[in-house]
């Protein structure tokens, strides 16, 4: 048992530890997790309610300092992804309007819009050769 925060147990190319999720949601336990797949195989699993445990396994020969210095590492991507998270719920109502302002903004009139507007053009222009149209009324004359 080691003497950091997670309480990792060391074992040969293996850390493990314990995640509250009152402490880490679910979401930035498994970006933290995501994070690490290029650096040792990632195990997920459920100890208890609201508990997950995490197992890092590396891909070589690892010593009992290096799989520590790992879980050290999975703790600072925890805290890293829980700022993101954070950073993300409190801009999330700035991104939304300044995304509807571009595409408002960006927005000219419609394809329909733009055709209809040549169809008007066109009934609206007068006809040289007088040539009557069927549901024209006929003019007395």
């Amino acid at each position: 048992m080691s003497d950091n925060a997670l309480q990792a147990e060391v074992s040969e190319r293996r850390v493990r530890f314990t995640i509250d999720e009152s402490i880490y949601a679910l979401d930035v336990i498994m970006g933290a997790a995501y994070l690490f797949i290029d650096k040792a195989y990632v195990f997920l699993d459920r100890a208890a309610d609201r508990q997950v445990v995490v197992a890092l396994r590396a891909r070589g020969p690892a010593s009992a300092e290096e799989l520590e210095s790992l879980s050290g590492q999975f703790a600072n991507e925890l805290l890293n992804q829980a700022l993101r998270k954070q950073i993300g719920e409190s801009n999330g109502r700035l991104r939304e309007y300044i995304l509807a302002r571009a595409l408002f903004a960006a927005e000219g009139p419609s394809t329909i819009d733009k055709l209809l507007a040549e169809l008007d053009a066109e009934e609206m222009a007068s006809d040289d050769l007088d040539i009557p149209v069927p549901w024209e009324k006929p003019t007395n004359g």
